[in-house]
């Protein structure tokens, strides 16, 4: 079992990457994003709370994160392995996750920062599309990443969409989230000898074959 932490800021493509590992070696992939996201779709207190908070560029609480992720691994105890994407974000979230899985008689097996200058993970997000209906993602911000039909998705004909929080304001608000908060745990995967930095300038097929390199 090979569980595996992504450490990002926004934009790098790092959700590409984690689908790419989920689908080669049959791993669980593990989004905090996308658990937020299906709390908001239910549009009860807690999750119009979170919607909020999203859509202001903060970050939920690390014990709202931490109960979803205890939930999560309880529930797929059978596998090859998890991807945690967009968790921890913080050093308190990092040993939280330690403590977490060592608990489970698990381990963390390798971390992996994408890095990326700042202009060019705005560029990427604001230009990100995805389809709601397949999860396909496009760019229009590059060619190569654009759909055929502008605003229309290439595999299932329908509308693309845009996140809320794929904005200025929600960018640079979580870019310096990630540089007070997130980038000081890379010492502390450092010093556990589980840290490897990835150019994520790279085209993604690239970064994909130097994250193998090192699984």
């Amino acid at each position: 079992m090979k569980n595996i932490v992504f450490i990002a800021q926004h934009g790098t493509g790092k959700g590409t990457q984690c689908e790419l590992l989920k689908e080669k070696y049959q791993l669980d992939h593990l989004s905090t994003g996308d658990l937020i996201r299906d709390a908001i779709k239910k549009q009860d207190e807690f999750g119009k709370s979170l919607e909020n908070t999203i859509n202001q560029g903060k970050l939920v609480s690390d014990d709202i994160i931490l109960e979803m992720i205890k939930n999560y691994i309880q529930n797929h105890k059978n596998t090859n392995g998890i991807i945690f994407d967009g968790f921890p974000r913080n050093l308190n979230q990092a040993k939280c996750l330690d403590k977490l899985l060592n608990d489970m008689y698990l381990k963390l097996d390798k971390v992996f920062y994408l890095e990326i200058s700042k202009e060019e993970a705005l560029k990427r997000t604001l230009g990100r599309l995805t389809c709601p209906n397949c999860k396909k993602s496009y760019n229009k911000n590059y060619n190569n990443l654009k759909p055929k039909q502008d605003g229309i998705c290439d595999e299932c004909g329908s509308k693309l969409v845009s996140r809320s929080d794929d904005n200025e304001e929600a960018f640079n608000n979580l870019y310096d989230v990630f540089i007070n908060e997130t980038k000081p745990i890379l010492n502390y995967y450092e010093n556990n000898g589980v840290l490897k930095t990835i150019d994520a300038s790279l085209d993604k097929d690239e970064i994909f074959k130097n994250i193998e390199k090192v699984i």
